[in-house]
């Protein structure tokens, strides 16, 4: 796994000395009045600190993906509930 995360990391010195010019948008639709009109703002859940119990072997592989591995816990967790929850759920 750390040769994967080390991979992974971002060239920041490329990053900054990268100009306007030199970023390619090419792939992005422009954003027209039309987008405007039907935008909606969502805003995220709130979160509720916790306190669980949960396996070492588990926590040490969602630590490996980085310091915010809590974030990481939490989007699986909420995919999971995405996939099970129906209308006539609680």
């Amino acid at each position: 796994m750390t040769e994967k995360k080390e991979s992974m990391k971002t060239d920041w010195a490329r990053i900054d000395a990268m100009t306007d010019a030199d970023i390619d948008y090419s792939d992005i639709p422009e954003l027209d009045n039309n987008f405007f009109k039907n935008a909606k703002i969502v805003m995220p859940p709130s979160k509720r600190h916790v306190s669980m119990r949960l396996d070492a072997d588990m926590i040490d592989w969602y630590r490996n993906y980085g310091k915010n591995y809590q974030v990481f816990m939490n989007a699986v967790l909420r995919a999971y509930y995405e996939a099970h929850r129906t209308k006539s759920s609680r």
